[in-house]
């Protein structure tokens, strides 16, 4: 083969050699430190390796911050600060806030309800700290999620509300909506397990006819817990991520999960690249999608208005 035809050959390959492999060829390593209730859904790792960080390859995930109690996060973020990773990624403002006070220079992506109210970043679209990442909003779709359940359970008198902590943020727009609605609301708070189980009891005994549960990584890290138990008591609930319906739950509206830490790893790739927090701005999800399962609804007793039915992006039967 004549040197010029290899060479164009050779060039031909590297323009379609996998990103992943690219950088894996200049022997840099990669370290990202994790502060959350649970590992980050595959979507993440896949959108970093379409970026070129690959696990096990040239990026490290130090997960010693998944899965650990609230209360332990200060610590724990001291101790992966410790290690110097390139970037934290941290679900929550408890997190957020935990990570921020052990570093003032390694950059955060941090995924929460609203990060410029929480003052977790002073700017969304200029972050002037080492934060930035990905704001749900999700607290102004409660509101939404609570009108979505009504209408699926017109005959419903009282709802509950279960959140993570006590007052509940937004408690006066719901109960504003539910008198529009014509029906009471019921605040429940919970952060253990203990305490959720108590909480879905003290539901059934108040009695409630539903449960709108709000947006929380600790309450989405206990999810398998609270479907039991919301089961047990047969109690039909909305959720906030579409993925908790698909996982047994009756009915969810919000953003995909994987979406929104799609979105996540982007930015961390971003920061990896070496780009500054400050050139990074804060995202906000774009699509949100309703998710009714019609399973859910037959062993729960359960009869969707049609109505609704029409609207749903997704219905599991």
């Amino acid at each position: 083969m004549r040197r010029r035809e290899f060479i164009a050959r050779l060039g031909g390959v590297a323009a379609i050699w996998p990103l992943a492999a690219r950088a894996q060829v200049t022997g840099r390593h990669y370290r990202i430190a994790m502060l959350s209730p649970q590992r980050a859904p595959q979507r993440f790792f896949e959108e970093l390796g379409q970026a070129g960080f690959v696990e096990g390859r040239n990026l490290e995930i130090d997960g010693r911050g998944i899965g650990v109690a609230t209360a332990s996060y200060e610590a724990v973020a001291i101790e992966l600060a410790k290690a110097r990773p390139d970037v934290f990624m941290v679900a929550g403002p408890e997190a957020a806030r935990a990570s921020q006070k052990a570093t003032q220079h390694i950059p955060i992506v941090a995924l929460a309800d609203d990060l410029l109210e929480s003052k977790l970043v002073s700017s969304m679209s200029h972050p002037d700290g080492n934060t930035t990442g990905v704001a749900m909003f999700a607290f102004q779709l409660d509101v939404k999620r609570l009108e979505l359940l009504h209408e699926a359970l017109p005959g419903t008198q009282r709802i509950a509300i279960l959140a993570d902590h006590e007052p509940i943020r937004n408690i006066r727009a719901l109960e504003s909506a539910a008198r529009g609605f014509g029906i009471e609301i019921v605040p429940f708070s919970a952060r253990s397990e203990d305490e959720i189980i108590g909480a879905i009891a003290a539901m059934k005994a108040t009695p409630v006819d539903a449960v709108n549960v709000l947006a929380s990584p600790i309450l989405w890290g206990e999810r398998s817990l609270i479907h039991d138990r919301l089961d047990l008591h047969r109690l039909p609930a909305i959720w906030q991520w579409p993925e908790a319906a698909e996982l047994g739950g009756l009915i969810a509206y919000g953003p995909r999960l994987g979406g929104i830490f799609g979105q996540c790893a982007r930015l961390v790739a971003k920061l990896l690249r070496g780009a500054k927090v400050v050139d990074v701005p804060v995202e906000q999800p774009t699509e949100f999608e309703l998710v009714i399962n019609l399973k859910t609804a037959k062993r729960l007793g359960v009869e969707i208005p049609l109505v609704l039915l029409s609207r749903a992006d997704t219905t599991l039967e």
